[in-house]
């Protein structure tokens, strides 16, 4: 029976999972890591942290294998939090400080001052000038003087970081999928930009060599450990064969093989992707163009994006900064008993905010709160704004492209609130379709390496393998044009926030 595990290195933990071709129930392992605000706006990582989890999720799943007799495993798939960057180095594989975090807006005046620019990183990169995205972090890393700039200096993302520990410092890559995130990449060429590079100061031979998102990059090497916390022990010899970010992994896991078919990825933020086929498209206002993967034909797949900063910890913050909630399944039947949120509308712009505004420099705010207003009209309002953000992103994005949305596949923790889907399919006027399996980001890092290996031979027995569990149809007659009256103008609210406050 053959195996792939997906190594799914999320934004706050890390899930190894082993995914079975005869359709068992797969067998996984989860440990959270620690988050570090040294600032406001200020959010990173402990990479050492990371690895350690890795390594512990990842020998338990291979452990619990080890019990199965007939259980063979053929390769290793990895997706990873995009544009997170870490730096350490080659010699002595000791990371320079801490990773800084997709969410850490510390650049958000170097972007600014880089505004003349535009122009070219939009059409070279089909991104926007955003401290959301790697070069920047890279940028003050190396000035800061937190990375020294040498020969042995690496700069990745998460995926890189792990694959070059993984096989013992042989591989040092990425793929497209995460390349394009870091504003360094030209993904018209598929090729490091000098100019770019240039641009942010970073040095070409510190960027990792890119490869497909589907092939074989590397083996793992022999690794074993014993702490206070877990007998670590890793095999050598298993081939890693698929790379992606999480969200162009969630729409391999989902299918979205046709051009025009969608997802929407309900984490920590939620990120909504259509496939828009192998041609890459001029810069589209409000969105951006990403490689989706490059399956090794030399013709890569685009996507383009509407990333939405928080959603998923909107929800944490419920439950960790106010207290409202002692844990996150909580918060749907909490909602559900308003029948509104009495006026209450909360805009998580914690970070900022992404798609369709690209402002660093908004923060969040809770308008409409009276003495009526209860703890239950605010998670109210918190699961509203996760759906009229994903509404913002989609009719950008459906002007953009003049192709209206069938509909839209869903995963990610809070896709289990039915209340939410069903305000969510009410809100965008289409079906919203939940599959059985919600952790499609594990499973396209799993497909994709699998797909390298032979598990699944053609992308058609991948579609076969996706199995709907619930759609959630719209009704009109639910949906408030008050509610997001309002929501808009909260929006306008929060924009530009901190822009002149030092």
């Amino acid at each position: 029976m053959s195996v792939v595990i997906a190594i799914d290195a999320g934004t706050t933990g890390v899930r190894s999972r082993a995914i079975f071709t005869d359709g068992r129930a797969s067998v996984s392992s989860y440990r959270e890591f620690p988050q570090y605000f040294p600032q406001p706006g200020w959010v990173e990582h402990d990479a050492l942290e990371i690895l350690s989890a890795v390594r512990q999720t990842l020998s338990d799943v291979i452990a619990q294998l080890a019990t199965l007799p007939d259980a063979k495993i053929i390769t290793i798939g990895i997706t990873n939090q995009r544009e997170t960057v870490v730096a350490w180095d080659k010699s002595t594989g000791v990371p320079f400080g801490r990773a800084i975090v997709w969410q850490d807006r510390r650049t958000a005046d170097r972007c600014t001052e880089l505004l003349p620019m535009l122009s070219t990183v939009r059409t070279t990169t089909g991104l926007v000038l955003d401290p959301y995205f790697s070069g920047s972090k890279v940028q003050w890393m190396i000035k800061s003087g937190q990375a020294p700039r040498s020969t042995d200096l690496a700069v990745g993302t998460i995926d890189s970081w792990i694959i070059w520990n993984l096989t013992g410092a042989q591989s040092f890559v990425t793929d497209p999928s995460n390349a394009s995130r870091t504003m360094l990449f030209d993904i018209n060429n598929m090729h490091w930009s000098e100019q770019l590079c240039n641009t942010f100061d970073v040095p070409l031979s510190s960027l990792p060599t890119v490869v497909p998102s589907s092939g074989r990059c590397g083996v793992t090497q022999r690794f074993t450990n014993s702490d206070n916390t877990a007998d670590v022990n890793i095999p050598g010899g298993i081939p890693i064969s698929g790379i992606a970010g999480d969200q162009q992994a969630a729409l391999f896991g989902q299918a979205c093989f046709d051009v025009g078919s969608s997802k929407n990825t309900y984490g920590t933020g939620s990120f909504v992707l259509m496939n828009i086929g192998t041609t890459c498209p001029p810069p589209t206002d409000g969105m951006l163009t990403t490689v989706a993967w490059d399956l090794g034909s030399g013709k890569p797949t685009y996507a383009l994006e509407g990333s939405i900063f928080v959603t998923g910890s909107a929800i944490q913050w419920l439950r960790d900064g106010l207290n409202i909630i002692d844990n996150a399944a909580q918060v749907g039947p909490l909602a559900a008993s308003v029948a509104d949120s009495g006026g209450v509308v909360v805009v998580p712009a914690f970070t900022g905010l992404g798609s369709p505004w690209w402002d660093p420099h908004a923060r969040g705010i809770i308008c409409g709160i009276t003495r009526g207003t209860s703890r239950a009209h605010i998670a109210r309002a918190v699961v509203q704004s996760i759906t009229f953000q994903t509404r913002d992103v989609v009719e950008a994005m459906v002007r953009a492209t003049g192709v209206p949305l069938a509909d839209m596949r869903v995963d990610g923790g809070a896709a289990v609130m039915d209340m939410m889907l069903q305000m969510q399919a009410d809100q965008l006027g289409v079906t919203v379709v939940r599959p059985k399996d919600l952790e499609t980001t594990a499973l396209g890092a799993a497909y994709l390496a699998g797909l390298a290996e032979g598990v699944w031979p053609t992308l058609a027995s991948i579609t076969e393998s996706w199995h709907l569990d619930r759609t959630f149809t719209p009704e009109p007659s639910a949906t408030s044009a008050s509610e997001y009256s309002q929501w808009s103008r909260a929006i306008q609210r929060s924009l530009n926030w901190t822009a002149n406050s030092h």
